[in-house]
């Protein structure tokens, strides 16, 4: 009989998760998603505040959605056959690429702040503005410190 032959698995394409779905979900979710987002916003001449609040909500999903992205193709990487997936997404490498997340939910958290201070400012100056005609002989007005 003939000698048992070993079977060599040679690295093919589909080897590396540069080519998966997930990899390229991140890449539309990362870069397509937000420039598409921003590019809207700097387009319109106006903007209401739910448009800008619903902004800095979808970023912050951006984030989070690029976090369990990250995670799912550090795993992967880990099985991957390809050195350069592990070098990527399982060394010093990866803690760069948790960097645009964690940007994006620190612009999308500082747009929702400012939505609730400018809106606390309003409804404040609107108090003052509905307790101004109360206040006419000055009896009623608080003494100034």
């Amino acid at each position: 009989m003939g000698i048992p032959q070993q079977q060599v698995h040679l690295p093919a394409m589909n080897d590396s998760i540069f080519v998966e779905k997930e990899f390229v979900l991140l890449i539309v979710v990362s870069i397509v998603l937000p420039l598409a987002l921003y590019a809207f916003m700097m387009l319109k001449k106006a903007l209401s505040r739910a448009t800008v609040l619903l902004f800095g909500v979808t970023l912050v999903a951006i984030s989070g959605a690029n976090v369990v992205l990250l995670q799912m193709l550090a795993s992967m990487a880990k099985t991957s056959i390809s050195t350069f997936d592990n070098r990527v997404f399982s060394s010093e490498i990866s803690l760069a690429l948790y960097l645009l997340p964690a940007l994006f939910a620190g612009i999308g958290i500082n747009i929702i702040s400012h939505l609730i201070v400018t809106h606390l400012g309003d409804a404040e100056r609107e108090f003052v503005r509905q307790q101004a005609p109360a206040c006419t002989d000055g009896a009623d007005r608080p003494a100034a410190p």
